[in-house]
């Protein structure tokens, strides 16, 4: 599996690229791995904050339904339009296409706090 060292990522499988303040997420590589193929994703929040640690959308795949979980503080500046009508994309390009929020971060040291590559890598073996 890959997950990039430019990366930041959370316990729960939420990768983050921090470019000043602006955070692109994601899920990762092994999220999108364990929930197989990808059909729907329901993210309805473009322009609201949400805190770290709250649901921002979900990820609807064949087998299940699963929660995605802010990173990071901030309000929700763009949601990945391309994904609705072809959220595969996030099974085949996790972390290019596959993107799924830009947020405008109103704490930019909590970016800090997330797992780097490596330990993410131990974290999920």
């Amino acid at each position: 599996m890959n997950f990039p060292d430019n990366l930041k990522y959370t316990k729960d499988h939420e990768w983050v690229m921090v470019e000043g303040d602006i955070a692109t997420i994601g899920i990762t590589d092994f999220a999108q791995h364990e929930l197989g193929d990808i059909v729907f994703i329901d993210i309805t929040c473009q322009g609201e904050t949400k805190a770290q640690h709250e649901v921002f959308g979900t990820v609807e795949a064949v087998k299940t339904v699963s929660d995605l979980y802010m990173p990071v503080s901030g309000e929700i500046l763009e949601v990945n339009a391309d994904l609705d009508g072809s959220p595969e994309s996030v099974n085949s390009d996790a972390y290019g296409s596959g993107w799924m929020v830009k947020v405008k971060m109103s704490n930019p040291s909590e970016a800090d706090a997330l797992m780097s590559a490596a330990d993410y890598t131990a974290m999920v073996g």
